[in-house]
């Protein structure tokens, strides 16, 4: 099995960490990257498979090189060291120096077990929304990362937006390499961004959890609410551990009052329409040399913030009024289906615990 060779502080609990930057499947590949979390840290790997001649070692050497921090913001700095790192590890096994230089370079207050010191607050991936970080919660990725996971899922990302509102427990299964899919997880987070304040107290926290394996079923078992990867098979059949399990572009729940958000509506159709339209004209002004600030990853994050900041707005506003009473036209003003989305709307106001009547039962009266 796996098992941890070296680190640093050396009185550290990294207990199932091998297995964490490790994915199961690994050895089918040549190299990889992958995000996970353990404990209060989020961690970045690098991994490389290097054949050898040696009976011991069964004819290939692996190793992964990561690193633990309180937030996730900083690790894809690191990626091109950890990259540079593993394969110097698999070609001079047992040389540390450069690592110890970085950790003494880099280290900093790490969170105890009891919470975190009040400097060195983590940054949680989908924070209380009355807390959202925009631009800070950005991580680095592949040029095209936001453009390639629309492509991937086309409209079905609609239905991971619905789920990513509604704080659903997501698990995205792929067989290795496992760093693209970890960036599917990043992306399904940048979905559910909402920066009105006031809003949310209440609400649980969606936790990335990026990789995970079987040796994290206990500690999925207690999670109300969190996005993940996967590349182990088995965790489909334990269905008490998600809600929505989504297997390449299949996305799917087992759920039946979940069921009704799987079907795409005119207005999803809509919103893809109008989020493609606003694709084509940033590169259409990157073309002609105009705008070069603006790019599609800020373009894809600030279409759902706006999106979901409307929602909530005239949501808000209704619980506020003086007959709380919902109706076709406010769905349609929030871009929603009024029959489609209704029961989206109902388990937001339950979810987000806003006091509303939805009178928009009768098809007739729309």
């Amino acid at each position: 099995g796996n098992m941890v060779e070296w680190c640093l502080p050396q009185d550290i609990d990294l207990e199932g960490v091998e297995f964490k930057s490790m994915a199961s499947g690994s050895h089918k590949i040549q190299s990889d990257f992958i995000y996970f979390r353990k404990g209060l840290c989020f961690g970045l790997a690098c991994f490389a498979n290097m054949p050898v001649e040696s009976e011991l070692e069964r004819g290939a050497r692996m190793k992964s090189v990561g690193i633990l921090s309180p937030s996730y913001t900083l690790l894809y700095r690191y990626m091109h060291f950890l990259e540079n790192q593993v394969r110097h590890q698999l070609e001079m096994p047992g040389h540390y120096s450069h690592l110890e230089a970085f950790y003494d370079d880099k280290k900093g207050v790490l969170p105890d077990s009891k919470g975190t010191p009040a400097s060195q607050q983590p940054v949680h991936w989908l924070p209380s929304i009355h807390r959202y970080m925009y631009p800070e919660m950005k991580i680095t990725h592949p040029a095209g990362c936001m453009s390639q996971f629309i492509k991937f899922f086309g409209e079905q990302i609609l239905v991971l937006w619905k789920f990513a509102l509604l704080r659903k427990r997501i698990l995205i299964f792929s067989p290795p390499p496992v760093g693209v899919v970890c960036y599917r997880v990043y992306c399904c987070c940048c979905l559910a961004n909402v920066s009105l304040p006031g809003l949310g107290g209440t609400v649980p926290e969606s936790k990335p959890f990026f990789y995970v394996n079987v040796a994290d079923i206990e500690m999925l078992e207690t999670e109300v609410s969190y996005v993940a990867c996967t590349t182990e098979k088995i965790f489909e059949e334990k269905r008490d551990l998600y809600d929505v399990y989504v297997d390449n572009q299949n996305v799917k729940t087992h759920h039946e009052h979940l069921q009704p958000l799987l079907k795409i509506n005119s207005a999803d159709k809509e919103k893809y329409r109008r989020l493609n339209d606003q694709r084509q004209m940033l590169m259409y002004s990157q073309e002609v040399g105009e705008d070069c600030s603006s790019c599609e990853e800020d373009l894809f994050i600030l279409f759902f913030m706006e999106q979901n900041n409307r929602i909530f707005q005239t949501l808000m506003e209704v619980s506020a009024s003086q007959d709380k009473t919902l109706t076709a036209d406010h769905a349609r003003g929030m871009g929603l289906d009024p029959q489609g989305d209704r029961s989206f709307l109902m388990d937001l106001l339950e979810v987000y615990g806003i006091d509303v009547m939805l009178v928009i039962d009768n098809p007739c009266c729309t």
